[in-house]
């Protein structure tokens, strides 16, 4: 908390526009009955006559000072409190987050873009293409994590069998193969790692020919209360209706579910993510329950990466 700093103001009496005052034309002021200005008697009445002016002068110099000196103090206070809004909560004393399970990730950067290439949002990129190498727009893993090296597929790009594995019926392993076949699937780019706490985290990034073709997929992939092809190890996933919607990255539609109780051996979330021509499928799974927390981090920061 921010401690508030409190200084005393003068009173200024209220002004209003009269006549000058001159002994002739003194007002005669009632005084609080059991007072009077002059003896004390009960109902006395204190005559008002017309101040000096050098106490005029002194009073509008006072007042002058004191307004003065409470425009800087508000001044000072607006830039304090502008650069503690601006700092991050663990940079205010008293005001540290304690751990709350998020990962530690390398810093992220976006790959360069080609010459001349824009980026997938940008107003002259109508099919929202990633010219960026789409191998390098998957997240990293965090720290201390192990990696998976069966999605690293050859020479970065992943086969799409590998990827129809993540889906527990047979009927609709093929039927989503077919899918990706007729919608032109250009190429899947993937990463996966499992964390010391026993989180086992999988994303793929599947590029089409255009942002419209992506799109359309993820329509039928991910309605909003379920999504269209189970995971495998998944019984029932529904909406997470708990995701904050305060973290949404624009220009990214994000459909997210989790799987309710009773599950399995492990608990399943999952992500479906559209960024132009980019379709990202975010898994994690984890025994006894996947935490929200790294789930929302991952999620998130792959979202950025894409935009």
């Amino acid at each position: 908390m921010t401690e508030q700093q409190t200084t005393d103001h003068p009173v200024v009496p209220e002004s209003s526009p009269t006549a000058e005052a001159t002994p002739e034309a003194a007002v005669a002021l009632p005084v609080p009955e059991g007072t009077s200005a002059e003896a004390g008697v009960p109902g006395a009445f204190a005559v008002a006559g017309p101040p000096p002016a050098k106490k005029d002068r002194r009073v509008l110099r006072a007042t002058l000072r004191w307004t003065a000196a409470v425009a800087v103090f508000a001044a000072v206070g607006a830039s304090m409190a502008f650069g503690i809004t601006g700092m991050d909560r663990t940079d205010v004393p008293g005001l540290e987050t304690e751990a709350d399970g998020r990962w530690t990730f390398p810093e992220i950067v976006r790959p360069p873009l080609p010459s001349g290439r824009p980026r997938p949002f940008a107003e002259a990129n109508v099919a929202g293409s990633h010219y960026a190498d789409l191998r390098a727009l998957v997240l990293p893993a965090p720290a201390a994590a192990r990696e998976d090296k069966e999605l690293h597929g050859k020479d970065g790009w992943l086969p799409t069998e590998d990827l129809l594995a993540e889906y527990s019926d047979t009927q609709d392993r093929k039927e989503f193969g077919q899918r990706l076949s007729d919608d032109g699937l250009r190429h899947i780019a993937a990463r996966g790692w499992t964390t010391q706490d026993g989180t086992h985290t999988r994303i793929y990034l599947l590029q089409f020919d255009s942002g419209a073709v992506a799109d359309e997929l993820r329509t039928e992939l991910a309605p909003y209360s379920e999504p269209e092809y189970p995971l495998r190890g998944t019984e029932t996933s529904v909406a997470d209706e708990d995701f904050p919607t305060a973290t949404r990255v624009v220009g990214i539609e994000r459909f997210v579910y989790t799987e309710s109780k009773p599950y399995g051996a492990e608990q399943v979330r999952q992500a479906y993510l559209a960024a132009g021509d980019v379709l990202a499928l975010v898994v994690q799974s984890r025994k006894g329950g996947a935490n929200a927390v790294p789930f929302q981090q991952t999620v998130v920061l792959q979202s950025e990466l894409l935009d």
